[in-house]
């Protein structure tokens, strides 16, 4: 008979063969077998109702019949070609009909990936060096990116603070960084740079803070005044706020986007979407060989993985969808918001209701700082006993999907109370 490896068994081999013993991504002390539906269950069985949906793809849960029928019917036809294939044509006519901005789209395997792309089209298409980007705003991996995305060590703006190393200096001196929220701060710091910056990159909602009322569209405007492409990352936001994304949401339409997670209906895919005058710059018989913007990806839009976006989004614009995604966001902050005020515990719910967090703090939270400034430990805490209640989440985010069950309320509700009373 095979023997039967525990969680504590896989983990101890993730040691030998994985750096830090995990894949960069999570917790490495849980080991995911298998998911369906709200829920996932770790190696030795233990079943929890899933808030993290695999950082945001799984929006309809895990292992949607009509998303595997798709896959499956793909399948047997082929998994990748290093070609275009019909499936990825028609999600990016699909993504251009939905997304304000798409005018036209270039797929790759990781938001990460799209976000590197889109700075990178920004100074293409200006002739300029500079990115402006926001203290604490996630962009993926790039050196860009990896400026000013978590910072211990606060500095003044505009200083860029790599947060990894093997990142040269040069790439510190391109990056100007700015407080989320601060018009006031952006507005003198243009004055001073803004003939010089390529694109200003912004998550529409900052990891889960959202923007001030007239932020987005000041800095549209900024933009246009000194002939900067504004960038909206929309991996996380896009499909999940509304079918249009944050765009939709907020009425503020940047020059370029990038997607992932929803696009990919679990699978690897993402992409960068845009003014064609700016697309222009992937196709060499346009904008010819100086101002060319070469990418290659094995995998980018690979059928399998359009097969099941296409069919995630199909599902998406059924109606009641996105009412019941909200209804569900909605329905979970009370939740804390009953369970957490009963405790006394000085808190504020940030975010939207398809995507939003706790932050343990009596102060509003406006921008990286403020979230600094709370109380890390009692965060902590709360998300551990979360986890022996059975509620697999992120740190510093909760994802409501449209797979959530009765049930699943029932026992949130439950563990919530026992982790707001145990702080």
């Amino acid at each position: 008979m095979p023997r039967i490896h525990t969680q504590q068994d896989w983990i101890n081999r993730a040691k030998s063969v994985l750096p830090a013993g995990g894949l960069g991504n999570f917790d490495p002390s849980i080991i995911i077998q298998k998911g369906q539906g709200s829920r996932v269950w770790d190696e030795n069985g233990a079943e929890y109702i899933d808030y993290l949906i695999g950082s945001g793809p799984m929006l309809l849960g895990h292992g949607h019949p009509e998303v595997m029928e798709a896959v499956f019917e793909q399948l047997p036809k082929g998994m990748t070609f290093f070609a275009n294939n019909a499936a990825a044509i028609e999600l990016a006519e699909e993504i251009c009909k939905a997304v304000p901005c798409a005018e036209q789209v270039r797929f790759l395997s990781s938001g990460g990936e799209a976000d590197m792309y889109a700075m990178r089209l920004a100074r293409a298409h200006t002739g300029r060096d500079k990115i402006l980007k926001f203290e604490g705003g996630y962009h993926g991996m790039s050196p860009e990116a990896q400026m000013s995305l978590a910072p211990t060590r606060l500095v003044n703006f505009p200083q860029a603070v790599p947060d990894s190393a093997g990142i040269p200096e040069a790439v510190r001196a391109e990056m100007l960084i700015a407080p989320f929220n601060d018009l006031e701060f952006l507005n003198s710091l243009l004055k001073e740079h803004g003939p010089d910056i390529a694109g200003i990159i912004v998550e529409p909602l900052q990891r889960i803070i959202p923007p001030d009322p007239g932020f987005l569209q000041a800095l549209r405007e900024a933009c246009d005044a000194y002939g900067i492409v504004l960038i909206f990352d929309e991996v996380v936001t896009g499909f999940r706020f509304a079918y249009g994304g944050a765009q939709e949401l907020y009425g503020v339409s940047p020059d370029i986007c990038t997607l992932g997670k929803v696009i990919g209906g679990g699978f690897p895919l993402a992409a960068v979407t845009g003014r064609k005058d700016i697309m222009d710059h992937f196709d060499k018989s346009k904008v010819g060989p100086d101002q060319w913007l070469m990418m290659l990806g094995t995998l980018s839009g690979n059928p399998v993985a359009a097969v099941a976006g296409l069919k995630t989004m199909e599902i998406l614009r059924r109606a009641g969808s996105y009412d019941t995604l909200i209804a569900n966001g909605q329905r979970l902050q009370t939740l804390f918001q009953t369970h957490l005020d009963a405790a006394g515990i000085n808190h504020r719910i940030v975010g939207h209701p398809t995507l939003f967090d706790i932050v343990f703090t009596d102060r509003e939270v406006s921008n990286y700082r403020d979230v600094l400034k709370a109380d890390a430990a009692r965060n902590a805490q709360f998300n551990k006993i979360l986890r022996k209640e059975g509620i697999f989440k992120s740190p510093g985010k909760t994802y409501p999907s449209l797979a959530l069950t009765e049930d699943d309320f029932a026992q949130t509700d439950a563990a919530i109370k026992v982790a707001a009373h145990s702080l």
